[in-house]
């Protein structure tokens, strides 16, 4: 189903696609991970549960990162020991193009990071360690026929739990070369495609019901004999009965648009980030310098934030808009010279309440795409806002929902200014649930920097009512969660953008002061905004409005 940005802007575009990007799955034994079964499974491996102890344990930690040290240097794979906040995929990207292998291991990454660990006490007692224990993880880079580069981490301490990390456009890419299809790619995106409608068709293979084999068959081609081998020989993983099982994770989506001239795209991507600038109320603005010189290192963020927007603006025609809320991120950026990708990541698939086994994969990509075009339609509002004369007029009047008889909207007060760009903003949040009065109520005194006395959910309500009443906002059945309608979104929008950008301006220009020597380097907007500055003066002093 397409979008209305998509839309409005077909003419500049000599194609789309869309694809199913970065794909991670978590592979996880589950008879290990409780007490009882864990048991069980070390009674099965090694015929005794005299055995079960810390000390046996640790061996069996110790022969996985021995056997995989020998086979690496017996192989001449490899064996590469990371620091912490060091970017193993660049890491990886580096070996893979001075590599001369085709298919196959071809590099092991080694870092810590958290994991279960058991610990066996006096009895053979077994509980989980608290806190969870930072232990070795081992990251196998995989060359697949099917896939291209794959990765699959391991924790080397039993269970294993692991973690395939998979990427659409990779497969997308092998699966276009088999079909003849003629394409330029560009790290994740590809710019040029001589055949747009069926390598459309390759990448939609990934988004439907056949995707949930092609997954669980690269994962049981490498995980097995690749990877758990180093633990547990396969006559041990048989006699055992280990196999894993798999859960989505986290699934990225992106929408690519083609554009036929490259300063097209910045033209119009350029406007879009600058209409949206109020909107959204964006604060904080981030540069990165350089485009082929991006930073290698990232600094993380000890706590994810519930609510962040930001621009990313380097040189080199690089441009990231970025919102990210609670487990949700959506980013819209340029790659290359002529795409322009908008992409969703879910990086907790838990936060779409749809289930996270591996047969559900089909209806998290749904729910992202479906994340994707509200999104999309969003920014179309705010790109092409409007408000009706009947609107603007009856705004001030009062209104009914249902039996209730509600006030009506007045802008000048500045709590309903608040209230009407604090749901913009929730508007384009990634939520597919909509939001509720509280959360409204947290978006408000964020814009206000009022305590959580002087504005609740109660008052929150009684406004959302007010916005009710005047069919912009609509409760979503039978819930306490809300959304906007298309019309409504585009109507919030004008009257935010005619306030601060038009009547705003408009009356400073009526107060009477010393002219000021202008910018330096005024853009077109600034030169517009002089103009009428200057034409509207005599229609002030016809009002009576000059001093």
């Amino acid at each position: 189903m397409p979008d209305s940005l998509s839309d409005r802007y077909a003419e500049l575009l000599t194609g789309s696609y869309d694809c199913v990007d970065r794909i991670v799955l978590n592979a996880f034994f589950r008879m290990g991970h409780g007490p009882g079964g864990f048991r069980v499974w070390w009674q099965a491996l090694t015929g005794s549960e005299e055995t079960l102890d810390n000390t046996h344990l640790m061996r069996l930690a110790g022969r996985f990162s021995r056997r995989i040290h020998g086979y690496a240097k017996a192989n001449g794979i490899p064996v590469v020991h990371c620091s912490a906040g060091e970017r193993k995929h660049e890491l990886a990207e580096e070996y893979l193009a001075k590599t001369n292998i085709t298919q196959g291991l071809f590099l092991i990454l080694v870092g810590r990071a958290q994991a279960p660990v058991w610990d066996v006490s006096a009895n053979h007692h077994i509980e989980p360690k608290k806190p969870m224990p930072y232990v070795n993880h081992y990251s196998f880079h995989i060359l697949d026929p099917q896939w291209g580069h794959i990765t699959i981490k391991i924790s080397g301490h039993p269970p294993f739990p692991a973690q395939v990390i998979l990427n659409g456009h990779e497969y997308v890419a092998c699966q276009a070369c088999k079909t003849g299809i003629n394409f330029t790619k560009e790290g994740n995106c590809f710019t040029q495609i001589s055949d747009a409608a069926g390598l459309a068709k390759i990448a939609d293979t990934l988004s439907g019901p056949q995707a949930i084999g092609r997954l669980d068959q690269v994962c049981e081609r490498w995980i097995y004999t690749t990877c758990l081998c180093f633990a547990l020989e396969l006559e041990e993983q048989k006699r055992s009965g280990f196999r894993y099982q798999y859960s989505n994770y986290q699934v990225e989506y992106s929408r690519n648009l083609i554009f036929e001239i490259g300063g097209h795209m910045d033209q119009v991507f350029q406007a879009l980030i600058d209409r949206s600038r109020v909107p959204l109320d964006l604060e904080t603005i981030k540069t990165i310098l350089g485009y082929q010189r991006r930073p290698r290192y990232r600094q993380r963020k000890s706590k994810s934030a519930q609510w962040e927007v930001a621009v990313e603006k380097p040189t080199y025609d690089l441009t990231i808009l970025k919102l990210h809320c609670g487990k949700l991120t959506l980013k819209i950026y340029t790659k290359g010279e002529r795409v322009l990708r908008i992409e969703v990541v879910v990086h907790n698939t838990q936060e779409l309440q749809c289930g996270r086994s591996l047969e559900k994969f089909p209806q998290i990509v749904v729910q992202a795409k479906e994340i994707l075009e509200r999104f999309m339609n969003a920014l179309s509002c705010i790109d092409q806002c409007f408000i009706a004369d009947s609107m603007l007029d009856e705004l001030p009047t009062p209104s009914r929902v249902g039996t209730t008889k509600v006030g009506g909207i007045d802008l000048n007060k500045p709590r309903m200014r608040w209230v009407v760009e604090a749901v913009i903003a929730l508007c384009l949040s990634l939520s597919p649930q909509g939001f509720t009065a509280s959360e409204l109520a947290r978006q408000v005194r964020m814009l206000s920097n009022q305590a959580e006395g002087q504005y609740d959910a109660r008052r929150a309500a009684y406004d959302l009512k007010k916005l009710r009443g005047k069919k912009i906002v609509h409760r979503i059945g039978q819930t306490r969660r809300y959304q906007s309608t298309s019309s409504g979104l585009k109507a919030m929008v004008a009257l935010v953008v005619l306030r601060n950008k038009a009547i705003k301006p408009l009356l400073a220009a009526a107060q009477d002061l010393h002219p000021s020597r202008g910018a330096q380097n005024p853009r077109p907007l600034d030169r517009n905004y002089e103009t009428i500055r200057m034409a509207m003066q005599s229609v002030f002093q016809e009002l009576g409005l000059a001093a």
